[in-house]
């Protein structure tokens, strides 16, 4: 049975259907509005963002980013690395200090675990509203539609970029400390200094957060259409694995290139002696624009939507 078409999003002053009533008492005269309601100030980031850091998922989350490096030292701590008569490659240079070591983290990272952990972030923030019922009364404040998207999608945009820049970082610090500070390794041969280090390092993180804006935004998306964190979250990954097994299908040729996950890997272009900057820019607009289209579906599906939990 299809529920009633209700909506609970009534701004103070809305429209009554009772043209030229007297405004109810205490409300602006001219708006109808509760004297002193300003919809600009509705939902604060800061409390948003004091609500998102509070949560478990989130503190669990940045905990397991502080003690992933600490595994990856000591399996290599116990393992073996060596491939003789073989071109060294980021696994192999992971041991030599702090910037590869650091390099090593983000390569294995980059195709499951950062997607999952902005998708977290993304789809559950306003699926789990509508799963804990809450949804509704948080437009009930009022908050207008729109701003509630926008203060979700920024704290969800602020925790997904601090995860990614938290990373490396305990990553850098952890490699430091087990492998030493030595310039790094190219794959291609030649060191850096530690000054052109961590500039590179500051290009693959931006690259890293733009490309990976697409998953934000495809969960974010899922995340309006369903009242499931699970599923907006699940969706999300699962969609993005999707796209990499159909960029494994050669036949599929240069359509490939128009896959939103197609230049995940690109940024290790900037591990040459000289930054190769194609294809980075190709990810880049692509991730850009599959994320536009994307929000904006999301913010037309959430202003058309009965709230009703």
């Amino acid at each position: 049975m299809t529920a009633p078409h209700t909506h609970t999003h009534t701004h103070a002053g809305a429209h009554t259907g009772l043209e030229g009533a007297t405004p109810p008492l205490g409300a602006d005269p001219r708006t109808g509005a509760a004297v002193g309601y300003d919809p600009r100030r509705t939902l604060p980031l800061r409390v948003e963002l004091r609500r998102q850091l509070s949560r478990r998922r989130t503190r669990l989350v940045f905990a397991f980013l502080v003690v992933l490096p600490l595994l990856l030292v000591a399996a290599f701590k116990l393992g073996s690395n060596s491939r003789d008569g073989q071109a060294p490659g980021l696994v192999d240079l992971a041991t030599t200090g702090a910037a590869n070591f650091t390099l090593f983290t983000l390569f294995v990272s980059t195709g499951f675990l950062l997607v999952v952990v902005v998708a977290l972030f993304a789809g559950d923030t306003i699926a789990s509203e509508a799963s804990w019922s809450s949804l509704r009364y948080l437009l009930a404040m009022p908050v207008p539609r729109a701003r509630l998207l926008r203060q979700k999608l920024l704290v969800a945009l602020g925790l997904s970029l601090a995860a990614l820049v938290l990373l490396p970082v305990t990553s850098y610090l952890a490699g430091g400390v087990f492998f030493g500070w030595a310039a790094p390794r190219l794959p291609l041969g030649g060191t850096l200094p530690t000054g052109e280090t961590l500039l590179r390092l500051g290009i693959i993180v931006v690259y890293l957060a733009v490309t990976l804006l697409f998953v934000a935004a495809l969960a974010f998306l899922l995340g309006v259409c369903t009242d499931a964190p699970l599923g907006a979250v699940g969706g999300a990954v699962l969609l993005v694995i999707l796209s990499n097994i159909l960029d494994a299908v050669t036949a599929l040729g240069s359509l490939r290139h128009a896959l939103p996950t197609h230049y995940s890997y690109s940024w290790t272009d900037a591990l040459q002696p000289a930054v190769s900057w194609s294809a980075m820019i190709s990810g880049a607009l692509y991730s850009l624009a599959y994320s536009a289209v994307l929000l904006v579906a999301a913010w037309i599906r959430f202003q058309r939507k009965d709230i009703t939990s």
